[in-house]
């Protein structure tokens, strides 16, 4: 009886560990998308030096 008591318990929700981890999302994409620039800027420099 105790196991079907903890497992009809719903999960709560968890607000701030939700919002951590998008924040810590967006910020690895963000960068992500900063060094895909500087690559894209890259190659452009070394095309034009080529």
């Amino acid at each position: 009886m105790d196991n079907r008591d903890s497992n009809c318990k719903k999960k709560k929700f968890d607000f701030k560990h939700k919002k951590e981890n998008a924040i810590n999302s967006l910020y690895e994409v963000e960068h992500f998308l900063c060094d895909l620039k500087k690559v894209c800027n890259i190659t452009q420099l070394y095309k034009i030096l080529k």
